[in-house]
């Protein structure tokens, strides 16, 4: 019988502005697979927050990658992706993540990114090629909003 597959989670923003662009950050370039390409707002769960709600964990993700913005998240979940990590994790194997997408929209302040992130761009989906921007998991998962 296979063993249970482990993955961690990381819940990511569609964040919107009036224009109907989303906010995309581009990656590191030491960022394995994503080097190169764009990611979205948002990140893992820490280990101290089982008992929070998903869009309290959004805003302090928010807060830490794009600065002191107003936006209002809608607390239920439009798409899924997956993802292998390039690092080894303790067990010996590449750490797997799971990724829930929730949709946000941009209200104001000005964006200031982390030193997680090189730099960051308003773009319509719609008026991209998607696999010029994203990979793994995040493409999986905006071609899955874009499919609803």
């Amino acid at each position: 019988m296979p063993e249970k597959d482990l993955y961690q989670v990381s819940l990511k923003l569609i964040l919107k502005n009036d224009q109907g662009e989303i906010l995309i950050l581009k990656s590191l370039d030491d960022n394995g697979v994503f080097s190169g390409f764009y990611d979205l707002p948002g990140g893992r769960i820490d280990d101290n927050e089982f008992n929070i709600d998903f869009t309290d964990i959004l805003k302090r993700e928010v807060a830490e990658e794009i600065g002191e913005v107003k936006v209002s998240i809608v607390n239920k979940p439009v798409a899924l992706g997956r993802a292998q990590s390039h690092r080894l994790n303790s067990r010996g194997t590449y750490s797997r993540v799971l990724y829930v997408f929730f949709e946000a929209d941009y209200h104001a302040g000005d964006i200031t990114i982390s030193e997680e992130h090189l730099a960051y761009k308003w773009i319509k989906l719609d008026d991209v090629k998607i696999e010029d921007y994203f990979v793994s998991g995040i493409l999986e998962g905006i071609k899955m909003y874009l499919d609803l």
